[in-house]
């Protein structure tokens, strides 16, 4: 890969998409894998519409906006991908500049990114990126988890695990399956894999 811009993107960095179902331990995993691996990475932070919870920060949780200001953007193309959460009316999304920065200066920027947000970027052309599918191993596995959170109701843990249901038909659309049997594990594979890629784009640079 050559160090050239493609569209409003750079080469010099890499994106790196992670989802998976709800219960598989994403947040967890990402939050090691910036503490612990030793490569360039970033984490992009998304836009939302809905209010802040306590403790969290603008600009290092979220990007908290109006809904009138994200239509805006939305309508402006500023979103690589964004979406309304359903029966709770916020939208959420990954802005374009917020990627570009990391990128141009040569960072393995990380999405971390539901199925639905994940597709809707693999399908654009302006970039190649690193996409990694976490999941528990069984979604018997993925149901103890939700369970054991003890935060669901039974109507929520349902619709979770149907969506995740349908979320594991497009594992074939990621480039790597990260079975997150154990965190140290998975945090470890993702680690690798990364630097693989890093090593596989360098040299193709020389």
């Amino acid at each position: 890969m050559s160090n050239k811009t493609t569209g409003s993107y750079t080469t010099t960095g890499r994106l790196v998409i992670i989802s998976g179902p709800s219960g598989a331990g994403k947040s967890t995993v990402v939050r090691r894998l910036l503490d612990e691996c030793d490569l360039p990475l970033e984490m992009s932070i998304s836009a939302t519409t809905r209010e802040p919870r306590a403790g969290e920060q603008d600009g290092a949780d979220y990007f908290f906006i109006s809904d009138e200001e994200f239509q805006r953007r939305r309508k402006a193309g500023d979103f690589l991908e964004c979406k309304e959460v359903f029966g709770l009316g916020h939208w959420y999304g990954t802005l374009k500049n917020q990627v570009a920065s990391g990128l141009n200066d040569g960072k393995l920027v990380i999405l971390e990114i539901d199925v639905q947000g994940a597709l809707a970027i693999l399908d654009q052309k302006e970039f190649s990126p690193i996409s990694l599918f976490i999941q528990p191993g069984t979604m018997e596995e993925l149901e103890h988890r939700l369970r054991s959170r003890g935060t669901e109701t039974e109507q929520a843990i349902t619709a979770r695990l149907e969506t995740a249901g349908r979320e594991m038909l497009f594992l074939h659309r990621y480039q790597h399956e990260i079975i997150n049997d154990s965190v140290d594990r998975a945090v470890s594979e993702i680690c690798q894999i990364l630097k693989v890629q890093k090593e596989k784009q360098a040299c193709s640079k020389s």
